[in-house]
């Protein structure tokens, strides 16, 4: 038996009426806001996740799927994330002459070689946003604004924003400084993957999961508190914004996020009682990414939102109730005559834009009614010789059990 690669899912159509409940409302809500829908390729060219994501981070060094090109002496590698894709997209397609901002969204297949489990596989799926062209702590508000939007739309409770600013290229320089001086004096007790971050991306330190190191860095210099005043006016505005919208956050100084290219605003939505990977959605600006892949210095805001925590949150607070479309009738046949007729009738139902659904399997009339129930259809038409050699037949009202004649040939609900 062939069965499906460690890491990934089979999602069946059980459970795709919630998976397309939930996209359905990630698209209303960015659209809401202004956004249009980008599909971009599944696979790149690995160097734009190398300078884009960045060389130094566990996606580009540990996690990427790469393979070499069979028709061309190149590197490929499947898309680990969303936002470097779209920036080539628009470099490419010539739109960062474009009016400001533009405003972009996806739900996309991602991939990156982690070890599975709950909320974590190799391939996963993610709804999107990027904005570009807009320096304001406004861009900032509206993208959480957004995600928030869409967790608020889901009925979810008990996620709750994180934010930070990590600062720019002006006072970073600073802060690693002190970050890297404060981790030094307690290196001999990182795990070996810090003590690799700690001179190649002390930052990452921040938000390792070793218990040792997680608690090494709740004394770790903060980053709000060695930011240029630029960046501190900012994140002050940006908080003055989520006040006025009335969306609660918390100030999280281990909030940095994974990724090179972010700087300025970071932030998470963390959900409760789904497990260790408790992060439904991550973001923040992206100021030199554009940039640093051969566009023009073009400021950048968006987040990543994982449908399948989404799925899992949902499940955990009871919201998962979503069932699929219901057959408006089933037609159930006695003989071959009634057969073609049933075909006819479901045709002509199925263009006229109705759910309508037949036997064709051959079941008996016993089965076929406990079918039609199975399949919850709201109405039955049954019909054999005799309805046929009279035009008519009897439309049972499956809830309440109740009939009424219609004429077969000119039967359309």
């Amino acid at each position: 038996m062939i069965q499906k690669i460690k890491g990934t899912m089979d999602i069946l159509p059980a459970e795709t009426p919630l998976f397309r409940y939930i996209e359905g409302i990630m698209r209303e809500e960015a659209e809401n806001y202004g956004y249009g829908e980008i599909r971009t390729p599944t696979f790149e060219n690995t160097e734009l996740f190398v300078r884009g994501v960045g060389d130094t981070t566990d996606v580009v060094q540990k996690e990427m799927y790469t393979f070499a090109d069979r028709e061309e002496n190149r590197s490929i590698s499947l898309r680990p994330e969303g936002t470097a894709s779209v920036a080539r997209a628009i470099i490419e397609n010539g739109k960062c002459s474009d009016t400001m901002p533009l405003k972009y969204y996806y739900i996309i297949s991602c991939f990156r070689h982690e070890k599975p489990q709950a909320g974590r596989s190799r391939e996963f799926f993610q709804f999107g946003t990027e904005m570009f062209g807009s320096e304001s702590p406004a861009a900032d508000a509206t993208a959480i604004s957004l995600a928030a939007s869409v967790i608020r739309r889901l009925g979810l409770k008990n996620v709750k924003l994180h934010i930070n600013s990590i600062g720019c290229r002006e006072c970073r320089p600073a802060y690693r400084s002190a970050l890297v001086s404060y981790f030094e004096s307690k290196k001999e007790k990182l795990c070996d993957t810090c003590k690799t971050r700690l001179d190649k991306n002390p930052l990452r330190l921040l938000d390792c999961k070793n218990p040792d190191c997680h608690e090494i860095a709740k004394d770790a210099p903060k980053t709000v508190e060695h930011l240029c005043p630029e960046c501190e006016e900012k994140f002050k505005t940006l908080c003055q914004a989520l006040d006025a919208m009335k969306i609660e956050y918390v100030i999280d100084s281990s909030i940095v996020r994974g990724l090179d290219y972010y700087t300025g605003a970071v932030f998470e939505f963390i959900a409760e009682g789904i497990g260790a990977q408790s992060t439904v959605c991550g973001g923040g600006r992206y100021d030199g990414l554009v940039e640093s892949l051969g566009g023009p210095a073009l400021s950048g805001i968006g987040f990543g939102m994982g449908i399948t925590r989404i799925v899992l949150a949902m499940k955990e607070q009871g919201l998962d109730n979503v069932s699929g479309k219901r057959p408006e009738l089933y037609i159930a046949a006695l003989g071959s005559s009634a057969v073609i007729k049933a075909m006819e009738i479901a045709e002509r139902l199925r263009r006229a834009g109705r759910y309508a659904e037949c036997d064709i399997v051959g079941r008996s009339l016993k089965a076929q009614m406990k079918y039609a129930n199975k399949i919850g259809a709201e109405y039955t038409l049954i019909i054999g010789d005799s309805e046929i050699e009279c035009g008519k037949a009897q439309l049972r009202n499956m809830t309440d059990g109740s009939q009424r004649e219609v004429e077969i040939d000119s039967f359309t609900m």
